[in-house]
Protein backbone atom coordinates (compact mmCIF):
# COMPACT_ATOMS: atom_id res chain seq x y z
CA UNK A 1 0.00 0.00 0.00
CA UNK A 2 1.27 3.84 -0.71
CA UNK A 3 0.96 6.15 1.94
CA UNK A 4 -0.73 9.62 1.48
CA UNK A 5 0.81 12.57 3.54
CA UNK A 6 -0.52 16.13 4.53
CA UNK A 7 1.91 18.72 4.38
CA UNK A 8 1.56 21.86 5.05
CA UNK A 9 2.68 25.40 3.15
CA UNK A 10 2.89 28.72 5.10
CA UNK A 11 -0.18 27.16 7.55
CA UNK A 12 -2.10 25.47 4.56
CA UNK A 13 -2.46 21.96 3.63
CA UNK A 14 -1.89 19.79 0.59
CA UNK A 15 -1.44 16.41 0.02
CA UNK A 16 1.56 13.73 -1.33
CA UNK A 17 1.73 10.11 -2.09
CA UNK A 18 4.81 7.94 -1.26
CA UNK A 19 4.48 6.21 -5.05
CA UNK A 20 5.90 9.97 -5.93
CA UNK A 21 8.02 10.55 -3.44
CA UNK A 22 10.96 11.32 -5.63
CA UNK A 23 8.97 13.67 -7.63
CA UNK A 24 8.14 17.75 -6.10
CA UNK A 25 4.38 17.25 -6.22
CA UNK A 26 1.49 18.22 -4.96
CA UNK A 27 -2.08 17.37 -4.63
CA UNK A 28 -3.80 21.38 -3.37
CA UNK A 29 -6.74 22.12 -1.25
CA UNK A 30 -9.09 24.68 -1.54
CA UNK A 31 -7.15 26.21 1.07
CA UNK A 32 -4.80 27.44 -1.88
CA UNK A 33 -7.75 29.38 -3.60
CA UNK A 34 -7.47 31.33 -5.43
CA UNK A 35 -3.66 30.86 -5.92
CA UNK A 36 -2.94 29.40 -9.53
CA UNK A 37 -0.29 27.36 -10.94
CA UNK A 38 2.15 30.19 -11.13
CA UNK A 39 1.64 31.13 -7.22
CA UNK A 40 1.56 27.16 -6.28
CA UNK A 41 5.19 26.42 -8.25
CA UNK A 42 6.63 28.03 -5.35
CA UNK A 43 5.84 25.65 -3.09
CA UNK A 44 7.00 22.61 -5.15
CA UNK A 45 10.24 24.41 -7.17
CA UNK A 46 10.74 27.90 -7.30
CA UNK A 47 11.69 29.40 -10.71
CA UNK A 48 10.90 26.92 -13.17
CA UNK A 49 8.39 26.66 -16.20
CA UNK A 50 4.79 26.09 -15.34
CA UNK A 51 2.25 24.68 -17.74
CA UNK A 52 -1.36 24.18 -18.09
CA UNK A 53 -4.27 24.03 -20.50
CA UNK A 54 -8.06 25.10 -21.23
CA UNK A 55 -9.75 21.76 -19.77
CA UNK A 56 -12.28 20.61 -22.10
CA UNK A 57 -13.23 17.28 -20.93
CA UNK A 58 -11.47 15.56 -23.90
CA UNK A 59 -8.49 13.07 -24.07
CA UNK A 60 -5.88 15.18 -25.66
CA UNK A 61 -2.72 15.22 -23.80
CA UNK A 62 0.18 17.88 -25.25
CA UNK A 63 3.59 17.94 -24.80
CA UNK A 64 5.29 20.96 -22.74
CA UNK A 65 6.92 21.85 -25.97
CA UNK A 66 4.33 22.65 -28.29
CA UNK A 67 2.41 24.65 -25.26
CA UNK A 68 3.69 28.04 -24.04
CA UNK A 69 4.74 28.03 -20.66
CA UNK A 70 2.42 30.70 -18.37
CA UNK A 71 4.45 33.65 -17.27
CA UNK A 72 3.26 34.78 -14.03
CA UNK A 73 2.55 38.54 -15.02
CA UNK A 74 0.54 37.86 -18.43
CA UNK A 75 -0.88 34.75 -17.28
CA UNK A 76 -4.13 36.28 -17.54
CA UNK A 77 -4.02 37.57 -21.06
CA UNK A 78 -2.18 34.54 -22.85
CA UNK A 79 -5.17 32.37 -24.68
CA UNK A 80 -4.67 28.54 -23.30
CA UNK A 81 -4.50 25.71 -25.37
CA UNK A 82 -7.76 23.43 -25.18
CA UNK A 83 -6.37 19.80 -24.10
CA UNK A 84 -6.76 17.35 -20.61
CA UNK A 85 -3.23 16.38 -19.92
CA UNK A 86 0.31 17.58 -20.31
CA UNK A 87 3.39 15.70 -20.52
CA UNK A 88 6.25 16.84 -19.31
CA UNK A 89 9.16 16.42 -22.35
CA UNK A 90 12.35 18.36 -20.48
CA UNK A 91 13.55 18.27 -16.77
CA UNK A 92 12.64 20.88 -14.11
CA UNK A 93 8.95 21.69 -15.86
CA UNK A 94 5.82 22.10 -13.47
CA UNK A 95 2.57 20.51 -15.45
CA UNK A 96 -0.49 21.10 -13.76
CA UNK A 97 -4.45 20.19 -13.73
CA UNK A 98 -7.50 21.55 -12.03
CA UNK A 99 -10.58 19.34 -10.53
CA UNK A 100 -13.41 19.64 -8.59
CA UNK A 101 -14.87 16.48 -8.45
CA UNK A 102 -13.12 14.56 -11.61
CA UNK A 103 -9.81 12.81 -11.21
CA UNK A 104 -6.09 14.72 -10.96
CA UNK A 105 -3.77 12.31 -12.32
CA UNK A 106 -0.30 12.76 -11.93
CA UNK A 107 2.21 9.43 -13.72
CA UNK A 108 5.83 9.89 -13.19
CA UNK A 109 8.33 7.28 -15.14
CA UNK A 110 11.10 5.86 -12.56
CA UNK A 111 14.22 5.64 -15.21
CA UNK A 112 13.85 9.04 -17.22
CA UNK A 113 12.47 10.80 -14.47
CA UNK A 114 9.42 12.51 -17.24
CA UNK A 115 6.06 13.49 -15.92
CA UNK A 116 3.10 14.25 -17.00
CA UNK A 117 -0.67 15.51 -15.24
CA UNK A 118 -3.89 14.48 -16.28
CA UNK A 119 -7.37 15.83 -15.71
CA UNK A 120 -10.19 12.61 -15.92
CA UNK A 121 -13.72 13.35 -16.03
CA UNK A 122 -16.38 10.98 -16.84
CA UNK A 123 -16.22 12.26 -20.65
CA UNK A 124 -12.37 11.75 -20.54
CA UNK A 125 -11.78 8.30 -18.75
CA UNK A 126 -14.31 7.15 -21.32
CA UNK A 127 -12.39 8.37 -23.83
CA UNK A 128 -8.97 6.78 -22.41
CA UNK A 129 -7.33 9.63 -21.35
CA UNK A 130 -4.97 7.93 -18.99
CA UNK A 131 -3.98 5.61 -21.71
CA UNK A 132 -3.58 8.16 -23.93
CA UNK A 133 -0.88 9.52 -21.63
CA UNK A 134 1.05 6.50 -21.06
CA UNK A 135 1.64 6.30 -24.85
CA UNK A 136 3.36 9.66 -24.80
CA UNK A 137 5.69 7.69 -22.24
CA UNK A 138 6.15 4.44 -24.38
CA UNK A 139 6.40 7.00 -27.57
CA UNK A 140 9.89 8.54 -25.71
CA UNK A 141 11.26 4.70 -24.55
CA UNK A 142 9.66 4.15 -21.04
CA UNK A 143 8.79 1.13 -20.39
CA UNK A 144 5.34 0.15 -18.53
CA UNK A 145 6.95 -1.25 -15.81
CA UNK A 146 8.95 2.17 -14.83
CA UNK A 147 5.62 4.13 -13.93
CA UNK A 148 4.15 5.33 -11.04
CA UNK A 149 0.14 6.31 -11.52
CA UNK A 150 -1.03 8.68 -8.19
CA UNK A 151 -4.79 9.11 -8.46
CA UNK A 152 -5.91 11.81 -6.20
CA UNK A 153 -9.41 13.54 -4.71
CA UNK A 154 -12.01 12.71 -6.56
CA UNK A 155 -15.40 12.30 -6.02
CA UNK A 156 -16.50 8.51 -4.49
CA UNK A 157 -18.02 5.96 -6.09
CA UNK A 158 -20.31 5.84 -3.56
CA UNK A 159 -22.18 9.20 -3.77
CA UNK A 160 -20.91 9.80 -7.54
CA UNK A 161 -24.84 9.38 -9.32
CA UNK A 162 -24.88 8.96 -13.62
CA UNK A 163 -27.49 8.09 -15.41
CA UNK A 164 -27.04 4.12 -17.31
CA UNK A 165 -25.97 6.30 -20.64
CA UNK A 166 -22.90 7.74 -18.92
CA UNK A 167 -21.79 4.13 -17.27
CA UNK A 168 -22.20 2.45 -20.37
CA UNK A 169 -19.91 5.00 -21.94
CA UNK A 170 -17.21 4.15 -19.04
CA UNK A 171 -17.94 0.49 -19.16
CA UNK A 172 -17.31 0.04 -22.89
CA UNK A 173 -13.83 1.60 -22.17
CA UNK A 174 -13.04 -1.75 -20.68
CA UNK A 175 -14.64 -3.94 -23.11
CA UNK A 176 -13.93 -4.57 -26.47
CA UNK A 177 -16.82 -5.74 -29.24
CA UNK A 178 -19.54 -4.25 -27.38
CA UNK A 179 -21.67 -3.07 -30.90
CA UNK A 180 -23.96 -6.42 -30.53
CA UNK A 181 -24.96 -6.21 -26.76
CA UNK A 182 -27.29 -3.63 -24.86
CA UNK A 183 -26.60 -1.58 -22.24
CA UNK A 184 -27.48 -3.72 -19.41
CA UNK A 185 -25.36 -6.65 -20.90
CA UNK A 186 -22.65 -4.67 -20.54
CA UNK A 187 -23.04 -3.21 -17.39
CA UNK A 188 -23.94 -6.61 -16.30
CA UNK A 189 -20.10 -7.33 -17.18
CA UNK A 190 -18.52 -4.43 -15.16
CA UNK A 191 -20.83 -5.80 -12.15
CA UNK A 192 -19.57 -8.94 -11.99
CA UNK A 193 -15.78 -7.78 -12.37
CA UNK A 194 -13.81 -8.01 -8.69
CA UNK A 195 -14.15 -4.76 -7.22
CA UNK A 196 -16.77 -3.24 -9.66
CA UNK A 197 -16.46 0.50 -9.90
CA UNK A 198 -20.19 0.20 -10.30
CA UNK A 199 -22.63 0.80 -7.18
CA UNK A 200 -26.84 0.36 -7.55
CA UNK A 201 -28.84 3.37 -6.57
CA UNK A 202 -32.31 3.24 -5.40
CA UNK A 203 -33.50 5.56 -8.46
CA UNK A 204 -34.73 4.38 -11.55
CA UNK A 205 -32.28 4.18 -14.46
CA UNK A 206 -29.66 5.76 -12.41
CA UNK A 207 -26.14 4.00 -10.83
CA UNK A 208 -23.22 5.64 -9.08
CA UNK A 209 -19.64 4.79 -10.21
CA UNK A 210 -16.15 5.46 -9.07
CA UNK A 211 -14.20 7.03 -11.92
CA UNK A 212 -10.78 6.80 -10.04
CA UNK A 213 -11.56 2.77 -10.29
CA UNK A 214 -12.37 2.91 -14.27
CA UNK A 215 -8.89 4.17 -14.53
CA UNK A 216 -7.54 2.08 -12.43
CA UNK A 217 -8.87 -1.06 -14.26
CA UNK A 218 -7.77 0.82 -17.76
CA UNK A 219 -4.48 0.75 -16.69
CA UNK A 220 -4.55 -2.96 -15.73
CA UNK A 221 -5.24 -3.55 -18.99
CA UNK A 222 -2.43 -2.15 -20.61
CA UNK A 223 -0.05 -3.93 -18.34
CA UNK A 224 0.61 -1.33 -15.21
CA UNK A 225 -0.18 -3.44 -12.33
CA UNK A 226 -1.76 -2.34 -9.10
CA UNK A 227 1.74 -1.57 -6.75
CA UNK A 228 2.15 0.89 -9.59
CA UNK A 229 -0.52 2.91 -8.61
CA UNK A 230 -2.08 4.76 -5.77
CA UNK A 231 -5.27 5.80 -5.01
CA UNK A 232 -6.08 8.76 -2.64
CA UNK A 233 -8.62 7.77 -0.04
CA UNK A 234 -10.52 10.87 -0.28
CA UNK A 235 -13.56 12.00 -1.79
CA UNK A 236 -14.22 15.56 -2.33
CA UNK A 237 -17.74 15.45 -2.09
CA UNK A 238 -17.75 14.00 1.31
CA UNK A 239 -14.74 16.84 2.26
CA UNK A 240 -16.00 20.02 2.04
CA UNK A 241 -13.63 21.73 4.71
CA UNK A 242 -10.80 19.68 2.16
CA UNK A 243 -12.28 20.06 -1.37
CA UNK A 244 -14.37 22.25 -3.78
CA UNK A 245 -17.03 19.71 -5.25
CA UNK A 246 -19.22 20.81 -8.58
CA UNK A 247 -21.22 18.44 -7.36
CA UNK A 248 -22.07 19.45 -4.60
CA UNK A 249 -21.73 22.65 -4.93
CA UNK A 250 -22.74 23.90 -8.32
CA UNK A 251 -19.58 26.43 -8.20
CA UNK A 252 -17.15 26.71 -10.37
CA UNK A 253 -14.22 26.42 -7.98
CA UNK A 254 -11.20 23.90 -8.50
CA UNK A 255 -8.09 23.09 -6.47
CA UNK A 256 -4.85 22.19 -8.81
CA UNK A 257 -2.40 19.79 -8.41
CA UNK A 258 0.74 19.62 -10.12
CA UNK A 259 4.40 17.54 -10.42
CA UNK A 260 7.86 18.73 -11.57
CA UNK A 261 9.87 16.40 -14.17
CA UNK A 262 13.17 15.64 -12.81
Amino acid sequence: MHTWYWQSWDGLPYLTCSLLKDWQHGFFTRSFSPRTPTDLVNVLQPAIPVYRVKQVHGNVVLKTGTVNPIDHLTSEEIPLIEADGLFAENSSEAVWVATADCVPVLIADAQTGKVAAVHAGWRGTAAKIVPEAIAHFQAVGSQLEDLRVALGPAISGQVYQVSLDVATQLAQSLISNTETETSTEILEQIYQLPNSPLFPDSEPNKVRLDVRRFNSLQLEQLGIIPDQVAIAPYCTYQDPNAFFSYRRDNLKKVQWSGIVSN
